[in-house]
């Protein structure tokens, strides 16, 4: 790992090295906070959890071979080498800062309230025709993971994608003093994390927040559609980005033709003068805005029009994330890993695009604050609007989701349970070979579960 020497570990974490000095020239190999994951030549991380305290596998780590530990705490008799801290998790992010320095690659900085995920993606898709693109696992997006990311990054990497998921203010601050973006992506401003950010402009402040550690020159690609992002006229000197359906004078789509659930084709302008028709792998209209930012992205790290394009059709779905399984029995349309009004009813959208009959399995969703209750409503009375002809709701908000989907439309078959569990077992009942089944809910509600249940065993 460039530069991390355990000499300029402790001086960027501000501790001290405690054990043989003859070390402190020699650069870890990687770095860990999971002691299962330690090996040779590592930096142990423990970091102090609600369940574990990694301190207490500090023992461990070093048998297993690892070159240093971080420690919150004196060791006097350690007979290995350790680095001294007043916070684990603080140092784990003040290391990967001068990591990312050390590196001194492009990073692109990908948040928003709908769409980070497969934003990261479609960019990452298309980075990829020519870089060699280090990008985000998973949702190692947050005050851990980003760091986790970043230490994952080598030398021979040339352009870092990294998604930052917050959930109140001050943490995109801190996640982007971290990553220090030379291009920064906000998808949208909708309605998600209520109960810390209370307002979309709240949301709004939150997210760009990003904007304060970007790089002097940098870029910011911005949703032109979106109400609140479309009033950001310049960044630190810098002129957005914008793309969009409706704003037709940045980046945008036009020609946009529906292929159910295969997908989705369109002719995205890259400028005046530049345009292509391109296939988007994954159903939903708002894939044409993860591909737009993605086309975006790509026109500012050289890209030709052909990269692009091949780089968006190249897309591959993920677990939980507009993920389409065949089964013999059913279409199951995985998008189980998080849920928000906005998403809710984007998903529904796509449901309305499946063959046969038409199923909404919905869980709550969290972090909606006091409009809790009307958020799911709302989302309840979307539904009843919809071209489906089954809708299954599970979770205590879901009820007030259930009872407005039924207002809304009374011949709607409707049926509400109260936790996951009674889902499990009333769902063979309710369902019928040739169904197209949504699946989704907020992570908490495990709907990985259900998705589990439903799908073929070698899926």
């Amino acid at each position: 790992m460039k530069n991390l020497t355990l000499k300029n570990i402790a001086a960027a974490c501000g501790g001290v090295y405690h054990g043989d000095a003859a070390l402190l020239e020699q650069c870890v190999d990687s770095i860990t906070t999971d002691s299962r994951h330690a090996k040779p030549g590592c930096l142990f991380v423990p970091i102090v959890g609600v369940r574990a305290d990694g301190h207490d596998y500090i023992g461990q780590v070093m048998e297993k071979g690892a070159l240093c530990t971080l420690s919150e705490r004196e060791l006097p008799d350690a007979g290995f080498p350790y680095i001294r801290v007043g916070s684990s998790l603080q140092a784990v992010k003040d290391i990967a800062e001068f990591y990312l320095g050390e590196l001194g690659i492009p990073v692109v900085g990908i948040s928003g309230s709908v769409g980070k995920t497969s934003t990261k993606e479609m960019i990452s898709a298309v980075l990829s025709q020519r870089y060699r693109v280090l990008k985000t696992q998973g949702n190692f997006n947050n005050e851990l993971g980003l760091p986790l990311t970043v230490f994952r990054i080598r030398e021979e990497d040339e352009i870092a994608v990294l998604e930052m998921g917050i959930s109140d203010f001050g943490e995109m601050s801190r996640l982007a003093k971290i990553a220090r973006p030379d291009t920064c992506v906000l998808t949208n401003i909708g309605w998600c994390h209520l109960e810390n950010l209370k307002t979309r402009d709240g949301i709004m402040k939150a997210k760009t927040e990003m904007f304060e550690f970007m790089q002097p020159d940098g870029h910011v690609v911005l949703n032109g559609d979106d109400d609140k992002l479309a009033q950001i006229r310049e960044v630190r000197g810098n002129v957005p980005v914008f793309f969009g359906m409706e704003k037709t004078d940045g980046v945008y789509a036009d020609e946009i033709e529906n292929c159910g659930l295969k997908g989705i084709s369109c002719r995205i302008h890259v400028d005046e003068n530049l345009s292509f028709m391109v296939r988007i792998p994954m159903p939903g209209i708002h894939m044409v805005y993860n591909a737009l930012a993605a086309a975006s992205v790509g026109r500012i790290y050289g890209l030709t029009a052909e990269e692009i394009k091949k780089g968006i059709e190249s897309m591959e779905t993920l677990s939980g994330r507009f993920h389409i399984i065949e089964s013999d029995d059913y279409t199951i349309i995985d998008d189980c890993y998080n849920a928000n009004p906005v998403s809710m009813r984007a998903s529904l959208e796509v449901l309305q695009q499946g063959l046969g009959r038409k199923v909404a399995v919905l869980g709550d969703m969290g972090e909606l604050g006091e409009d809790e209750a009307a958020l799911h409503e709302q989302v309840g009375a979307f539904a009843g609007q919809c071209d489906i002809q089954l809708l299954i709701c599970a979770g205590p908000l879901c009820e007030h989701l259930a009872r407005a989907a039924r207002e809304q439309n009374k011949e709607l078959e409707v049926v509400h349970v109260t936790d996951l569990g009674m889902l499990q077992e009333a769902l063979p009942g309710l369902i019928k070979k040739g169904d197209t089944l949504l699946i989704k809910a907020s992570h908490f509600m495990q709907f990985e579960k259900i998705v589990k249940q439903l799908s073929p065993s070698d899926c």
